[in-house]
């Protein structure tokens, strides 16, 4: 067996170095997808000036309807108090950012800009600064004229289309503070609000977990449909600006559409494994999983709902395939992080051999197939007519794993549906990874993962660009 095992890995030697030098070695870190430009706060259009910036509220609605094309859109309205603390009046043109480099050498665009300065709307032009980002070439600006009095507020409004960055099913919102660094002193008070369409919550909203691009800013408060950050005395400096990475709205909005569907016809088994599928994608990264408690509570609920949808249909190949690959990539990579996944290993294994004596031929199933055996080739051998699930057969005492559902709940319960008119119409969804359930112990041969861990980035690699599936 460990014969076989080193003429396959020699034989994907070429493409394992590829995938190698493809993907960062962190296991919770990754290639930046193409960005996109933040919102940001104006900049003076002097080198000096004695205006402050006293205070500023920002509001980041996220969209409920995202077009095509897009990851997701929220409508930024950003309000400023700025004084002017000198003796004499300062006339300037104020300048706000309207692109940067999106890392891949293009310069997307913030769309539908518009500023009004003490309540009156006012004319910009288009000018060419310094990328307020990367800080090397040239981007477009636009740059409007104001008049600040001495001792007087002025209220400067901007309000804009703002792209979100990502890649399914996360989606994250920037807001750069550092471009206000040329007002004087720091910014006073600064108030920063994310409005979803829906109840934010730890599930679609990542607090305490790094997507591999992107983070959401410490210090966030849940109110409802809104998350809140205050900051007093702030420094507009690179390290303060603001982050935010959500689920996808058009992902999350189809999950709550899946919820009260089961809650309507608890015996919809295809709607259980939606779910399950829905919040299995939801809790796993391109490599890796979230290892926040919301993500270990989606993990949870994604097994319950699996369990419901092959407990109503037990002869669907391809919900038990995707069931399989829930636990087999989580505990792939649970392992990884020291835990004893192994009764999941085996369960995984049944699974799949379910599958595929349900339905040998589905290029779905073998699919799954293919990437267990990639996951677990010591308990995994490839035949000429299929698989050998050496685990299920050649060591008996590893432990049988039991299905865990009572009654399970159909929703997250910090979950509420929005409202009909904000339901958006079903997305397809891609199939991902998922976290790990205690095990008790056995004689089960370790998992060699360092020498695995090249052979899942490519299967992992090959099945995000492939047809979506269980």
């Amino acid at each position: 067996m460990k014969g076989a095992l080193v003429k396959r890995i020699i034989r994907s030697l070429p493409i394992l170095l590829l995938v190698m030098f493809a993907l960062p070695a962190p296991a919770r870190a990754d290639v930046a997808p193409p960005g996109q430009p933040g919102g940001s706060n104006p900049e003076p259009g002097v080198e000096f000036t004695q205006v402050r910036m006293v205070a500023e509220a920002v509001v980041l609605e996220v969209l409920a309807n995202t077009p095509q094309n897009s990851l997701a859109q929220a409508r930024v309205n950003a309000d400023f108090t700025m004084r002017n603390l000198g003796d004499t009046a300062e006339s300037m043109g104020v300048r706000f950012p309207l692109s940067a480099n999106n890392g891949f050498g293009k310069f997307p665009e913030i769309k539908d800009v518009s500023v009004k300065v003490d309540g009156v709307t006012v004319s910009t032009r288009r000018i060419m600064q310094e990328d307020p980002v990367w800080g090397d070439e040239p981007v477009p600006w636009a740059e409007f004229d104001v008049i600040f009095p001495p001792g007087q507020d002025v209220n400067i409004q901007v309000t804009y289309l703002l792209e979100g960055e990502g890649e399914y099913p996360y989606v994250s919102f920037d807001y750069v503070f550092h471009t206000g660094a040329g007002w004087r002193d720091t910014i006073g008070s600064a108030d920063l609000i994310v409005r979803f369409p829906y109840e934010a919550n730890t599930y679609n909203v990542l607090f305490d977990v790094h997507t591999g691009w992107s983070y959401t800013t410490p210090g966030g408060v849940v109110d409802g449909r809104e998350v809140r950050w205050h900051f007093d005395e702030l420094e507009p400096e690179r390290e303060n600006d603001f982050q935010i990475s959500v689920v996808m709205p058009s992902v999350w909005q189809q999950t709550l559409k899946e919820q009260a569907i089961v809650q309507a016809n608890p015996n919809d088994g295809e709607a259980w494994g939606r779910l399950g599928k829905l919040y299995k994608e939801m809790y796993f990264f391109r490599r890796g999983y979230r290892y926040d408690a919301g993500g270990g509570e989606l993990f949870q609920l994604s097994i319950t709902a699996y369990e419901k949808s092959l407990a109503l249909l037990p002869d669907d190949a391809l919900w038990h395939a995707g069931f399989a690959e829930l636990l087999a990539v989580h505990s792939y990579y649970a392992s990884q992080d020291g835990l004893d996944t192994r009764a999941e290993m085996v369960w995984s294994m049944q699974e799949i051999q379910r599958a595929l004596e349900l339905s040998p031929n589905d290029p779905k199933v073998q699919q799954i197939a293919e990437s267990i055996y990639y996951f677990f080739p010591d308990g995994v051998q490839k035949l000429e007519s299929g698989y050998d699930y050496l685990w299920l057969t050649a060591t008996p005492g590893l432990p049988t794993p039991e299905p865990t559902f009572t009654e399970p709940s159909a929703a997250p319960p910090a979950a509420t549906p929005p409202p009909a008119a904000e339901t958006t119409v079903p997305v397809p969804v891609e199939e991902a990874t998922s976290t790990s359930i205690p095990a008790p112990e056995s004689p089960a041969a370790p998992l060699c993962g360092s020498a695995f861990l090249l052979p899942l980035g490519l299967v992992w690699l090959a099945r995000r660009k492939t047809s979506r599936y269980r």
